[in-house]
């Protein structure tokens, strides 16, 4: 979004606060995106939420005088509120399959059918995600998460640790992201008693689970949320970077920003068979693969030794081939053939039940 925001205008519509006696807009500026966030009444019923949600989309579009944009959804729930923007075109940017969320909304598929149908275009943030979409819509496309190297590739020279993370000793096997139901927390609970030595080091929110689940061991530790400045900064002291995803349905479509981003950092990465990680990543031999913890806790082993012959200009050779800038200008293309002259963006994810694409706010991470 940032990038479209150097050529049209763009509002960002985030998820509703509840904290004020009546309901407003808040409107900051973040890189030339118009950050919307929209404070609502405490106790209000899901029909008063979409109504107030409604007017005060209506009220922005009059406010800034924004007439027929491309409205851009990132989740099917924001039909509620804004299905009647008279859109020059319209934009579903599925990043995942939402109904296979715990506590994904009854309404999601249902809606789902509705936007798609209604969809000038279909994208999709992963391949496996496209190859279950792509026959529910004619212009459907796969945007894999890209990566934005020269940030990430800051970990590759040696600084100062964070001061929360120069305490642990090393080896340090790290993972950041949003931790839920995702995330196999069986695995890392008995990777982490096999080799009491590791240590496991976790940056990102605890969403949706219980936290009293989560592995609580000496060499477990969990740093909290982290800026995206801040990422480089923390990759740089790991030894090795964690995908231990559960096999579920709620991962079953998942395409993990952080695997080129660990890469672009020069980390050696071990993951659970995840489809978007296993093809290109593992098959390539760019990332480990391993689902038991015998086998999980090998391949870190393998990883904490020296990278096989040839393995960081593969990676680096794998990664020119990625950049946010190329995946922007091919959307563009794509919605430049189908819409009518337009100078904004809303861009609509609201009701998500799971982060979207990492690189925008706040689910970053």
């Amino acid at each position: 979004m940032t990038r479209f925001a150097a050529q049209r205008r763009v509002f960002f519509f985030e998820e509703p606060v509840f904290d004020g006696e009546q309901s407003g807009l808040e409107i900051r500026r973040d890189h030339l995106v118009h950050v919307v966030v929209p404070h609502l009444q405490n106790g209000l019923s899901s029909a008063a939420v979409n109504n107030e949600l409604h007017r005060l989309v209506k009220e922005l579009m009059s406010q800034w005088k924004i007439d027929h944009p491309v409205a851009w959804y990132y989740t099917p729930m924001a039909l509620n509120f804004a299905r009647d923007i008279p859109a020059a075109a319209i934009v579903f940017d599925c990043m995942d399959e939402l109904s296979a969320f715990h506590g994904a909304p009854r309404e999601l598929l249902e809606l789902e059918a509705e936007l798609i149908g209604r969809a000038d275009l279909l994208f999709t943030g992963g391949q496996s995600l496209y190859e279950a979409k792509k026959h529910r819509h004619p212009r459907a496309f796969a945007f894999p998460s890209s990566v934005d190297v020269p940030h990430f590739s800051k970990a590759r020279c040696p600084q100062p640790d964070p001061d929360d993370q120069a305490p642990i000793a090393h080896p340090r096997l790290g993972f950041f992201g949003v931790i839920d139901e995702r995330m196999d927390l069986a695995l890392v609970d008995a990777v982490a008693d096999l080799h009491p030595e590791w240590q496991f080091v976790f940056l990102g929110p605890v969403v949706k689970i219980d936290p009293k689940l989560l592995p609580r061991r000496p060499n477990v530790h969990y740093l909290g949320l982290k800026a995206y400045g801040e990422l480089p900064g923390y990759l740089a002291g790991w030894d090795v970077a964690l995908l231990p995803f559960a096999r579920n349905e709620a991962t079953r479509f998942i395409s993990p920003t952080k695997t080129p981003e660990y890469l672009a950092a020069g980390r050696r990465v071990v993951s659970t068979s995840v489809q978007d990680v296993v093809r290109p990543y593992g098959v390539q031999g760019l990332v480990d693969i391993a689902d038991t913890p015998e086998a999980f806790a090998a391949a870190v082993q393998r990883a904490l030794g020296n990278p096989p012959a040839g393995w960081r200009r593969q990676v680096d050779d794998f990664l020119s081939e990625m950049s946010w800038d190329r995946t922007w200008s091919a959307m563009c293309r794509l919605i430049d053939d189908v819409a009518a002259p337009s100078t904004t963006v809303v861009d609509t994810r609201l009701h998500t039940p799971t982060a979207a694409r990492p690189g925008v706010a706040p689910a970053r991470l």
